[in-house]
């Protein structure tokens, strides 16, 4: 384990105890569907402000389901349903009225594989979500060096800024589309397996930038990874299927998850019995 990051997270694992209950994002008795198909039942769930939620547990259990829930990426999928709440800072975000273009402006999402813009720059690729949404921005250049900075890239490419995105390294392009999507100034950011492809030396730079980030932002992160879990997140949120939808079987304290778990299921998958 990464001793900075690990130091990082055990000190907010203290600290963020008392963050429970203000703000964040909270999922009340959510539900989803494809179709006929059921896939989540009955998830409630809190991410505090400032913290790092691992969610894990086998394929096929909902986790991504889930997360695209947090903000209503899961409408996009045809013949997709939901119920139940999703609060953002106290606010339904499928409230009637709510913009979801604004709520996905609000709580960003980075995906499992790196995807740049082929056709455009490395600069070009960290504006296009402001330019696509026709955000004002004074001044693009500060806009483009903070988000490469937050995202841990500007220093590796900040005399290249005019090279095609994809000629960068698998890692460099996962930090690219977190840059993207931070130059829309999310106040919440989801990540679905996102170093699932990437090596452990890049892996380890984008966990670097995680743990940074969640200094000022709520971050939920999917991973298969037992052991980035442990080093990245405040959190975790255990969740099963069993045959049918997916279930949340238990969140607590990171360490807690890993080292005295509640439920025997929980032990038996991070101790790697099944899953």
């Amino acid at each position: 384990m990464n001793e900075t990051i690990a130091t990082d997270r055990t000190k907010r694992n203290a600290d963020n105890l008392e963050l429970s209950g203000k703000g964040g994002l909270e999922a009340r008795d959510l539900h989803a569907w494809f179709g006929t198909h059921h896939a989540l039942a009955d998830v409630s769930l809190h991410f505090p402000e400032r913290t790092v939620t691992g969610l894990i547990g086998p394929s096929g259990c909902g986790k991504s389901t889930f997360l695209r829930l947090l903000n209503r990426m899961h409408e996009f999928i045809p013949k997709s349903a939901m119920a139940g709440e999703v609060l953002f800072n106290g606010d339904d975000i499928y409230a009637p009225g709510v913009n979801p273009t604004e709520i996905r402006k609000r709580i960003g999402m980075v995906f499992q594989k790196p995807n740049p813009f082929p056709a455009m720059t490395i600069g070009e690729n960290v504006l296009a979500g402001v330019k696509l949404a026709k955000i004002k921005v004074e001044n693009k250049d500060d806009l483009m060096e903070e988000s490469l900075t937050r995202a841990g890239l500007w220093k590796e490419v900040r005399d290249r800024l005019n090279a095609a995105g994809g000629s960068l390294s698998g890692g460099q392009q996962q930090r690219l589309c977190i840059a993207r999507a931070l130059a829309m100034k999310p106040e919440a950011l989801l990540l679905d397996e996102p170093c699932s492809a990437l090596d452990p030396i890049s892996t380890l730079r984008v966990e670097e930038t995680i743990v940074q980030l969640s200094e000022t932002m709520t971050i939920v992160i999917v991973t298969h990874n037992m052991q980035q879990a442990a080093r990245v997140s405040d959190y975790c949120a255990f969740f099963l299927s069993n045959g049918g939808p997916g279930r949340l079987v238990e969140a607590d304290l990171t360490n807690n998850i890993f080292n005295n778990p509640r439920d025997s299921r929980t032990a038996d998958y991070v101790q790697g019995r099944f899953g």
